[in-house]
Formats: C-alpha cells, structure tokens, sequence
C-alpha cells in the first residue's frame, strides 16, 4: 500500500472540535457509562476494569483539602492538555477538587495527580489520562509490507538529552545499515536532513529513544510494518510502554545501544521473527483504537479518582 500522504494528526480540526465543545452546554451532555458498558463483552469489560486500575492505582481514600484546583477554575492556557482533560472533566461537579500536572512529567508526584507520562516503577500518586493526544497518539494506517523496506535503521530527533547524545555519538556516520541524526540542528555536528513518518516506514527498523519521559515514536511504529528497536522503557503514558514485553512487542536494546549492529544483522537473517514482533506490536496498538472504549476508560479513571478524594 502507498505511505506518500502518511502525516501526524491533522491539528486544525483537533483543535477546532477541542474549542467547540468548550462552547456546548454541559446541561445538556447526556454521557451514560452504564449504557455503554451493556454494549461490550465481558473480556471487554475485564480489559477496562485491568486498565482502569493500571492507570489510577489509588487504593485509599484521600482527602480533597490538599488538592489545588476546582474543575471550573482550570484555564485554556494548557493547549491540548486542558482541551483533553475537559473532554472528560465536563461530565463531572465543576467544584471537584483535583491535582494536575501538564506536560513531561517523569515523576511521581507527592499526592494524587493527573498526568500524561510517569515513571515505570514507583507511579502510585500519578494518575495517567490520554493527554497530549494530537502528538502521541498518531498510528500508521497504509504501509508497505515488512520484505519491501530498506535493510537498516532510521532515527530522527532532538538531541537535547544526554542519551540521545550519546547513541549519536556513538552511531552518527558510522554504518550504512544506521541512517540516524538530528534535524533540528542544521549547523550541529549531528546533523542530517528531516525525514517524513513516510519515510521513515521505508525503513525495516526504526528507533525509539526516550527524551524528557517518553519517546513520541513508539506507538507509531508499532501500528507500522517496520520494527521498533528500543531500550527497555523508564517512563510510559496512556500506551502502558511499561507492560511492553521486551523481544515480544519489541526489539530490547542494551542501555548503551551497543548490540544495535547485532540486532539488526539478526533480524534481516530471520524475517519471520520479525513480523511475529510486529504482529504482536499491532496488536498492542489495537487495544486503543475503540473510539468508545477509550472515552469510557478516561471518564472511569476520573471517577475512581473522585470517588476516593471522597467528592463522587
């Protein structure tokens, strides 16, 4: 199938329905969870339950003294993480009492807090919702298949962070099979020319590295033909990269990145290990296109949450 028009999200119309359901009334939103969970099937609706309390793992009541903020005093001054967050919150008492923490968060926060991105280990105080989805959340939809792509490796990124600038000090330049650089700094010594998701898919493999929490291109790549090569993940986000299964949804990497020649010599020899990585890797993905699901999964969160700050 042809990728020439493989592109993000389109942010216009993302933005444009985020601002007009601010303006709808909420007296007349009729958002029914019960109705919608009479349409799924049971393993639907254990999915939900094991992802609900994967995403909010409070377990005790709290008190809602300690938390900043009313729902209706929240400002639209967050871009997509307020225009996201409202898209749930609108359903609830606009006097509810939350915490929140915007943007990249590779923390554990001190007391229940929403977020976009924790830590893998040691997360019980973030509460993770789908934010930011106009930039994580993109997934491929026409690729080309696994045998039709270059044999090699691409990456493109900021190389702001230390560990990213060391795997292109160790890998910039240095082999055909890794055509790997920074695009935004056109004069830097990592220097390379700015490559297109498209064509970026016209590579067997393609490279995830962790910048200030999460890496932006995993859930892309998975829902590709190619392979995602990638340390084992620190932080994770509404795509739970913490219960990625190493060799399984995913080609593990040592921390250092030293075996990536290895890995990438092994794959092109056994192609069929391959594609049984990227069948499983699209599956995991196919866990968040259910449109429904998702939007009952984000109310749920937000209403454990209330539920155990004692205001639902």
């Amino acid at each position: 199938m042809l990728i020439n028009f493989q592109s993000r999200n389109n942010k216009f119309l993302y933005y444009l329905s985020g601002h007009l359901r601010r303006l709808y009334p909420t007296q007349f939103l009729n958002f029914n969870p019960k109705k919608i969970e009479k349409t799924l099937t049971g393993i639907e609706l254990s999915n939900i339950f094991t992802r609900l309390n994967y995403y909010n793992k409070i377990d005790t009541t709290f008190s809602p003294v300690q938390l900043d903020l009313r729902l209706k005093d929240m400002k639209m001054n967050d871009g997509s993480y307020s225009l996201d967050f409202y898209k749930y919150s609108r359903y609830f008492n606009q006097n509810y009492r939350i915490s929140r923490l915007f943007g990249d968060v590779n923390y554990s926060p001190n007391i229940p807090t929403f977020v976009k991105s924790r830590p893998v280990e040691n997360n019980y105080n973030s509460v993770l919702m789908k934010l930011n989805e106009i930039r994580h959340f993109y997934f491929v939809h026409h690729d080309i298949p696994f045998s039709s792509k270059k044999d090699s490796l691409v990456w493109r990124g900021a190389s702001h962070q230390n560990l990213r600038k060391g795997f292109l000090d160790s890998f910039y330049s240095k082999s055909d099979m890794i055509d790997v650089g920074d695009p935004s700094t056109a004069d830097g010594i990592y220097s390379s020319s700015f490559l297109t998701i498209s064509q970026q898919l016209k590579h067997k493999f393609i490279l995830s590295i962790e910048g200030n929490d999460v890496a932006t291109n995993t859930k892309w790549i998975m829902s590709s033909n190619s392979l995602c090569f990638m340390r084992k993940p620190r932080y994770e986000t509404w795509f739970m990269e913490g219960k990625l299964i190493p060799n399984f949804h995913y080609v593990l990497l040592k921390d250092d990145f030293s075996d990536i020649l290895d890995k990438i010599e092994y794959f092109l020899s056994n192609p069929e290990e391959a594609k049984f990585i990227i069948k499983n890797a699209n599956e995991h993905v196919d866990i968040f296109r259910n449109k429904k699901i998702e939007t009952l999964l984000n109310y749920k969160v937000m209403e454990k949450y209330f539920e155990f700050s004692k205001q639902h």
